[in-house]
């Protein structure tokens, strides 16, 4: 198991949903990946911790503000949530959110690139992030989709300090993987051929599925809807899917083990 016991400061380390419905999401995904969910009760507003063999791989709770549409977050580690919170804003993006304690668990804020595209700081405290990943039911790979990749490209580095190294990938023009420390901690694309003209940017997440095609099927079975069928690239198979509440999220299945 690719287990994590550090993850330093630059690294996408924990994901949650939020959900209309966090007891139905959390049947959902835990049928989908087989995930335990346990609510941590009122005094965590009933936020569920989804593990896998005692490992936390996600979260999930309900929606904080009115009209605010269900979705999977990205969080990315960082040393100190105040500055990094400050230099999201001096590179051109907005703190829509904190930073706040959350418990002894750690620091967060929720901030947004100067597209839109919406992603969460953890400043760790007695949670680091993911037990977890790469492995079937668990955080494998975060990718940003917007259309102005040169101006997110520059935020990016100037607030995690990441690298981006762009190439071919498949059928995609140009992919940028986000680099940190030599690492590929993310990915980034434009919006594809025939997606709907204005698509907002926005973050999706990637769980790691043993069989991609079971997976939808499965998903599908549960009530989700396929968004991109079955697909082949460089890494494995992929499918992208709304959950049955309309969060967005994507399954892959990879070609090789993680190192």
């Amino acid at each position: 198991m690719t287990e994590t016991p550090n993850l330093p400061p630059g690294t996408p380390s924990w994901t949650d949903l939020g959900a209309p419905d966090p007891a139905a999401s959390a049947n959902f995904y835990s049928a989908l990946f087989g995930w335990h969910a346990e609510d941590l009760g009122p005094d965590a507003g009933h936020y569920r911790m989804c593990s896998i063999e005692g490992l936390n791989v996600a979260g999930i709770g309900p929606l904080m503000g009115e009209g605010q549409p269900p979705a999977w977050t990205t969080y990315v580690n960082v040393a100190d949530a105040e500055a990094t919170a400050a230099s999201v804003t001096a590179a051109g993006g907005v703190v829509l959110a904190g930073p706040m304690d959350v418990m002894d668990k750690g620091r967060m804020a929720i901030v947004a690139d100067p597209a839109g595209a919406v992603l969460g700081l953890w400043q760790p405290g007695a949670h680091p992030g993911a037990d977890l990943v790469n492995e079937p039911g668990s955080l494998v790979w975060n990718e940003l989709t917007t259309a102005d990749t040169g101006r997110a490209a520059a935020f990016y580095t100037e607030v995690f300090g990441w690298g981006a190294e762009t190439h071919r990938m498949g059928d995609v023009a140009a992919y940028t993987e986000w680099q940190l420390e030599g690492r590929s901690v993310g990915g980034m694309l434009e919006p594809p051929p025939g997606a709907p003209p204005g698509m907002p940017p926005s973050w999706l997440v990637y769980f790691a599925v043993g069989d991609c095609d079971q997976a939808v099927a499965t998903a599908s079975a549960l009530g989700a809807t396929v968004l991109r069928a079955p697909v082949d690239i460089p890494p494995g198979r992929m499918a992208v899917l709304a959950d049955p509440a309309g969060a967005v999220f994507a399954v892959l299945a990879l070609a090789a083990p993680v190192a």
